[in-house]
């Protein structure tokens, strides 16, 4: 052991929590909350993981959620049991559309329209029979949030106790037994309002939407049943101040955040951990490890350890793959829209599609898969400053400044392979921009703001820079493929970290990051479940 104090954990831990996320804070906090000698450790020079603000461009005074964005499955009861001072903002517009098939008009979801205007605005994309569906399929998804969404913070129901907590045969077959896009064909008419739909099923998961493997319904159900209603709301000051409030609640209750500190190995049977901090080597051992790290990136450190020599080590074939491109981007103001109907602010304020019909997400799954990058490329777009401007400073906030995150779909990390990742950089900035240009009224170009240098404010990240900046083998977001929110029939949960769904194959080691059962997106789910595996255990 180093003999720096100063460097040197005051006492022995109970827990070491591997990884600064999200998660590794809200399990922190909770840990050392409850009394536990909590020591977390974190390879970068902050906490935060995906979930921060930062300045992307230089000289630039704007403050972006540089990776994740918008929060939903983030739960009420961890906000208030770790007394988190977080402001979340509800959008008004849901969505918006434009036809790709004519760009002069759009589909509007407007939150606060009346059942006529709704169904006016199903009307002026010839999807006038698609409204009353839209309605009843919100209603079935409402009622797998309300039934499903309470189940995420406790032990893991059965498959048949889920089921059962549903009530609704139908909607279960449709949405967990079926391909996602056969319940959206059978449901939905027109091809754009299909594209709508399904994209909730797509982001971040490269699949096809009738694929048996029902990869895409997964991926939809976390998308829907957050906070109960399916709501995606802005955190006001950014991703920043949510993991801000995290590390804030886990250093108040007592837990030891070391940054700088890179684990390079874990011992599973024994609980040791090693890491390089300063230049040195570190060692402590817990009863408890928490890995709030891709469960590919734990194997790769379990292998490490002493005690797993004869392990196989993962490979490149065991990487999880991400399958999207992130762009940020900062505007002078917003565009003006080929559809003038609509009011850009009003476009903006919610989810804007680009290139989403059902069947470009189709052809776009077939290119990628192929190996080729899709054309055009399906984009979602979210506009923060709309509904928080506190990210801006004064002078930006005064002015007509708006910021855009990007995130393509069906860009898989294998097309990384294909064309390089420089190469791969520049042809999605050309291709995320040639889409956005094709429903505008004028070149986005025209209102890209620049940096101090005089450089456009265009921020691109691949799945390999997502690798590279944030340890997501394959720059998946999920940290690997998601699971379904109960146990199956076949499985019998017997210790505390099975019942939470956070076990490993490592006798002392907890998985308690986006790779857990239940995991994905920025909700400390995977913290908070983890944390109670363990004080379940005592």
């Amino acid at each position: 052991m180093p003999t720096d104090a100063r460097r040197t954990p005051a006492a022995s831990p109970d827990v070491i929590i591997v990884g600064g996320g999200h998660n590794g804070l809200t399990a922190a906090a909770y840990l050392a909350r409850a009394g536990k000698r909590v020591l977390l450790l974190e390879r970068d020079d902050h906490v935060g993981g995906a979930a921060i603000s930062a300045e992307a461009f230089a000289g630039v005074d704007a403050r972006l959620s540089r990776y994740s964005y918008l929060v939903s499955l983030l739960p009420r009861r961890i906000i208030d049991d770790l007394g988190l001072d977080i402001r979340l903002v509800r959008r008004r517009f849901s969505s918006y559309t434009p036809d790709p098939r004519d760009p002069s008009r759009g589909l509007l979801i407007d939150g606060e329209a009346d059942a006529g205007a709704a169904r006016a605005a199903f009307a002026r994309v010839g999807a006038a029979d698609d409204a009353d569906a839209w309605d009843a399929f919100a209603a079935d998804t409402a009622r797998l949030a309300e039934s499903l969404f309470p189940t995420l913070i406790e032990p893991l129901p059965t498959r048949d106790e889920a089921r059962a907590l549903v009530g609704d045969d139908r909607v279960w077959d449709e949405f967990i037994e079926r391909p996602l896009g056969a319940g959206i064909d059978a449901r939905f008419a027109d091809d754009l309002v299909r594209g709508v739909v399904a994209t909730d099923g797509l982001i971040g998961t490269f699949a096809d939407l009738d694929d048996t493997s029902l990869d895409a319904n997964r991926c939809f159900l976390y998308h829907v049943i957050g906070g109960g209603t399916g709501d995606w709301d802005v955190p006001v000051g950014g991703m920043g101040a949510v993991t801000g409030e995290l590390a804030r609640a886990a250093r108040e209750a007592g837990a030891e955040l070391r940054t700088g500190a890179e684990v390079v190995a874990i011992d599973g049977g024994t609980g040791e951990v090693r890491w390089r901090e300063a230049g040195r080597e570190h060692t402590a051992r817990a009863g408890t490890v928490l890995a709030n790290v891709a469960p590919a990136v734990l194997e790769g450190l379990a292998a490490s350890a002493p005690d797993a020599a004869r392990e196989p080590r993962p490979t490149r074939d065991d990487r999880p793959e991400g399958a999207q491109v992130k762009v940020n981007l900062l505007l002078t103001r917003l565009p003006r829209l080929a559809d003038a109907e609509v009011a850009p602010e009003h476009a903006f304020a919610g989810t804007f599609h680009i290139n989403e019909l059902r069947t470009q997400l189709d052809a776009a799954f077939a290119d990628a898969a192929a190996g080729t990058l899709p054309d055009p490329i399906p984009c979602e777009i979210y506009c923060h400053t709309l509904s928080d401007r506190s990210i801006l400073g004064p002078e930006l906030a005064e002015s007509a400044t708006q910021t855009l995150t990007v995130f393509g779909l069906h860009v898989p990390d294998r097309l990384v392979d294909a064309y390089g990742n420089d190469d791969l950089r520049a042809r999605l900035e050309r291709a995320v921009l040639a889409s956005l240009d094709s429903v505008l009224a004028e070149p986005i170009a025209d209102v890209i703001a620049t940096d101090a240098a005089g450089r456009p404010c265009i921020e691109v990240k691949t799945t390999r820079d997502l690798e590279s900046a944030l340890n997501m083998p394959g720059g998946n977001i999920f940290h690997g493929p998601l699971s379904w929110p109960w146990s199956e029939p076949d499985a019998a949960p017997a210790t505390p970290a099975q019942r939470w769904g956070v076990a490993t194959r490592h006798p002392r080691v907890l998985i308690c990051g986006s790779g857990a059962v239940r995991g994905g997106a920025v909700s400390g789910i995977g913290g908070h479940n983890a944390a109670m595996a363990v004080l379940e255990g005592e």
